[in-house]
C-alpha cells in the first residue's frame, strides 16, 4: 500500500498554525472516547462521553457479560491457533487479530440476524459471532479453497485482501437494501444494515472514502467500522492521516464516534446504536475503534523493525480479556470455575482447529482454472487441457501421485 507523504507542511487547526507532520497520542483516545470499563476492570460512571450509550450498557444481563468474555477468550485462542499452524508449515500466512479481540467481538454481537458484514482480512472475532466455524477460515490462508464459506449462508462476506476493496462492496450492497425497502418499515426482522471493517491503514485508500462519499449521498444503512489499531503494517497513523478517522465522517455529512476498542461494552453499544439508527432509515454512521495491534501485521512481519516495545507494553495493561475479566469479578458476575471452564473450552477449540487444518483436502489441480468465467471461455480451456496432460505425463511416478 502506497502511504501518504509525511513531508513537512503548514495547515491551520483553530487558529493554530501547525507545522510539519502531526504524531497523534496513540496510548490515550482522548475525551470524547466512549468507554465504560477501565483497564483494571472497574465500571467507569456516566460522562458526556457515553451518557448516550449508558442505557443499552445497562439493559445488558451479567449473563450477556458472561457470554462476551467467553467469545473474547475463545477468539484469542483460535487467533493464536492460526498463528501456530502457520509457523508449522500448515498456513502460508495469517494475520492475526491479537489486541483487537474486543473491537471484533463486541462490533459482531451487535448485529442482527438479517444485518451484512463486509471483513477486510482480520475479521475473525467477527466471522466467529456470525457462527462462521472457524476452522473454514484456514482453507484460504492454506491454499485449499477461494475462500471458504458461504457468504450468504451467514450474512458474512470473504475476506477482502485488497485494501479497503470491501467497503465499496457494503455500500452497495446497502444501497440494494435500501431500494429493496429492508429499511425503516419498524419490522425488527425486516429492517437489515450493513457494516464494513478495515484498519487505519485503509482509510488512505480511494475505495474506502468513495464508499463515504456514496453511503453519505445515499443515506445508506452502512456502519463503517475501523479498527485504529495505530499501525498500517509498518507506517504510524501519522503518516496516514492529520485528525482522527471519526473525525473525518463530519466531512462526508454522518455522524463519526471513537469508542474505546479494548472495551467490549462499550464498542457493544456503540455499534448497536449505530446499526439501530441505519436500519431505522437514519443513514450511516463512521466507528473508530480504538484499539493497538499487539502482533505483526501478518507472520510475514517483523513488528520489532519499526515499533518499540514499550509503546507494546503500555497497551498490554489495557488488555481487552483481562479487563472484562476484572469487570465480572469486581461485580461478582462470574467466579474462578467459570474461567477455568471457558479456558478448559479453548483448550478443545484449539483442538478441532489444528485436527481440522491437518485434515483438510488439497483440491484436484485442475480445479484452479474452474469458474474463472461464468461460461466456457476458450482459451482458459485450453490452458486446462494442457495443464491435465502435463500432469498426467507423470502418472505412476511419485510427482504425478
Amino acid at each position: 500500500m502506497e502511504q501518504a507523504s509525511a513531508a513537512p507542511a503548514t495547515v491551520r487547526h483553530h487558529e493554530t498554525v501547525v507545522s510539519g507532520p502531526v504524531e497523534h497520542d496513540i496510548t490515550d483516545g482522548g475525551p470524547d472516547m466512549v468507554q465504560f470499563v477501565d483497564g483494571d476492570g472497574n465500571r467507569l460512571p456516566t460522562s458526556p462521553s457515553n451518557a448516550d450509550y449508558a442505557q443499552i450498557v445497562e439493559d445488558l444481563t451479567p449473563e450477556d457479560g458472561r457470554s462476551m468474555y467467553r467469545d473474547l477468550v475463545l477468539v484469542r485462542r483460535m487467533d493464536a491457533e492460526g498463528h501456530a499452524l502457520q509457523r508449522q508449515g500448515e498456513l502460508g500466512l495469517w494475520p492475526s487479530l491479537l489486541g483487537q479481540e474486543a473491537a471484533q467481538v463486541g462490533a459482531g454481537r451487535a448485529m442482527r440476524r438479517q444485518d451484512y458484514a463486509f471483513p477486510g482480512y482480520r475479521e475473525h472475532g467477527v466471522a466467529w459471532c456470525r457462527d462462521v466455524p472457524p476452522e473454514n477460515l484456514l482453507g484460504l490462508f492454506r491454499g485449499v479453497n477461494h475462500g471458504g464459506w458461504d457468504s450468504n449462508a451467514n450474512n458474512f462476506h470473504l475476506y477482502t485482501i485488497v485494501i479497503g476493496n470491501q467497503m465499496l462492496h457494503a455500500t452497495g450492497y446497502a444501497m440494494g437494501i435500501q431500494r429493496d425497502g429492508d429499511v425503516g418499515t419498524g419490522d425488527l426482522d425486516r429492517d437489515a444494515a450493513v457494516m464494513a471493517f478495515t484498519g487505519d491503514g485503509g482509510t488512505a485508500q480511494g475505495d474506502f472514502n468513495e464508499a463515504l462519499v456514496f453511503a453519505g449521498v445515499a443515506n445508506a444503512p452502512m456502519v463503517f467500522f475501523v479498527q485504529n489499531n495505530q499501525w498500517a503494517i509498518s507506517e504510524p497513523n501519522y503518516k496516514q492521516f492529520r485528525i482522527p478517522p471519526y473525525q473525518r465522517a463530519r466531512g462526508f455529512g454522518f455522524p463519526g464516534v471513537r469508542v474505546d476498542g479494548n472495551d467490549v461494552l462499550a464498542v457493544y453499544a456503540v455499534t448497536k446504536a449505530a446499526l439501530d439508527a441505519a436500519r431505522a432509515g437514519q443513514g450511516p454512521t463512521l466507528i473508530e475503534a480504538f484499539t493497538y495491534r499487539m502482533g505483526a501485521h501478518t507472520t510475514s512481519d517483523d513488528p520489532t523493525k519499526y515499533r518499540i516495545a514499550a509503546e507494546v507494553d503500555i497497551w498490554r495493561e489495557k488488555d481487552p480479556i483481562a479487563r472484562m475479566r476484572g469487570f465480572l469479578a469486581s461485580k461478582g458476575y462470574a467466579d474462578e470455575a467459570f474461567f477455568d471452564a471457558v479456558d478448559k473450552e479453548a483448550d478443545e477449540l484449539a483442538a478441532r482447529i489444528r485436527t481440522a487444518c491437518h485434515e483438510m483436502p488439497d483440491p484436484p489441480k485442475p480445479a484452479m482454472f474452474d469458474n474463472i468465467y461464468v461460461d466456457p471461455h476458450p482459451v482458459v480451456e485450453r490452458e486446462k487441457a494442457e495443464f491435465v496432460a502435463y500432469q498426467e505425463s507423470f502418472a505412476g511416478t511419485e510427482a504425478g501421485q
